[in-house]
Parts: structure tokens; C-alpha cells; sequence
């Protein structure tokens, strides 16, 4: 059976709702996105930080759970380390998005039966990605970049064939006052992030 990974990259946070001190805020973000990859059938979760988000890593994972620690966050690099792990295709979800339905990394990870490559655009004005998903090892069109500036019309671009890049639903990363309202309390999941909101 081919090893599957969903990986939760510890991007930055620069904003934080009021009131809410950033530290927290991130870290729940992040133990929200690790929940949710952890459970997934039939795809192991994991986690990528860059060397001074360790502890945070540490702190938000699940016992046997690994943890890749790159030199920056670049799509690349966090390929390479679960490729070495022994994962055949591998998901990276910005550790941003709290509230991601599990249906997305799933559809994300579909496409790599056919395609080496697929994305899911980060809605909002922000812009980025909030997830793409890779065979490994990679093809070696594929160029550098990280989950905060992946534009998906640049991958087709340098893609052998555009349709070797694959799409998955956007969804919005939480990084401005107006990303709060794409949480919708009758929604489950984000606990550690809605009771940080007080509920």
C-alpha cells in the first residue's frame, strides 16, 4: 500500500485576533491543523517547522508522530524530508487553517494517482496556498517555493503539461481580521482555537 502523509507546516503568524496573545494564537492554529491530519484514514500526519519552532512542534504533536525540521519552509525541502521517511506522496496543509475539512487534504492527495503534483489556492486576499501534495521524489520542473507564496498558475507554467498539476478547493488560512469570519461555529472541529475565542 503506498504511505500517505499529511504534513502541517508551522508557517508564520504575524496577526492575532485582540486581546489574543500571538504566541497562543499561532499555537493553536497549529495543534487544530495536527487534530485534524491525525484523523485521517489511511494517511499518517506529521509536522515541518524551521529550527526555533521546534518546541512548538514538540509541544503540538502526538506520541510517534514525526516531526521535519527544515532550513526553511520551502515545499522542496519538506518533500525531501518525508520522501526520506519512506512516504510515496505527501500533503503539506498550512498550519494556519484551523478549520480545513479533512475532505480537502483527501482531495488534494487524489490526484497524485494520475499526476505528480496538485494544489489547493489559499482564498482570501492573502494569497498562497493552503495546501499542495506531491509524489516523491519530486519532478524536477517542479520550482522552489513555500506554502505563503505557491501561486498554482505558476507550477502549471513550469509543469511539463499544465494538467500534470492537479486542483483541490480553496480554502482560507487565518491571517487578517476578516478571515475570522470563515469560522462557522456549527462546524466541528477547531476546538483549541474556538475555546481560545472564547467559545
Amino acid at each position: 500500500m503506498t504511505r500517505r502523509v499529511a504534513v502541517a507546516v508551522l508557517v508564520p503568524v504575524r496577526w492575532a485576533p485582540p486581546g489574543v496573545e500571538l504566541g497562543k494564537w499561532r499555537a493553536a492554529l497549529a495543534e487544530d491543523v495536527v487534530d485534524l491530519l491525525r484523523g485521517l484514514a489511511e494517511v499518517e500526519a506529521g509536522i515541518a517547522c524551521v529550527e526555533e519552532d521546534l518546541g512548538l512542534a514538540e509541544a503540538i504533536s502526538w506520541p510517534g508522530m514525526p516531526v521535519y525540521r527544515v532550513g526553511r519552509l520551502s515545499a522542496g525541502e519538506i518533500f525531501a524530508a518525508a520522501g526520506a521517511d519512506g512516504f510515496a506522496q505527501v500533503a503539506l496543509v498550512a498550519g494556519d487553517a484551523p478549520n480545513l475539512p479533512g475532505l480537502t487534504v483527501g482531495k488534494l492527495l487524489r490526484p497524485l494517482t494520475t499526476r505528480p503534483l496538485a494544489t489547493a489556492r489559499a482564498d482570501g486576499d492573502g494569497g498562497g496556498l493552503v495546501g499542495v501534495a506531491a509524489r516523491v521524489p519530486v519532478p524536477l520542473w517542479l520550482p522552489d517555493f513555500d506554502l505563503d507564496e505557491g501561486d498554482p498558475a505558476v507550477l502549471r507554467k513550469a509543469a511539463e503539461r499544465p494538467e500534470h498539476v492537479g486542483s483541490a478547493p480553496e480554502w482560507r488560512r487565518l491571517r487578517t481580521p476578516d478571515d475570522l469570519h470563515a469560522l462557522d461555529p456549527a462546524v466541528e472541529g477547531w476546538d483549541v482555537t474556538r475555546a481560545l475565542l472564547g467559545g
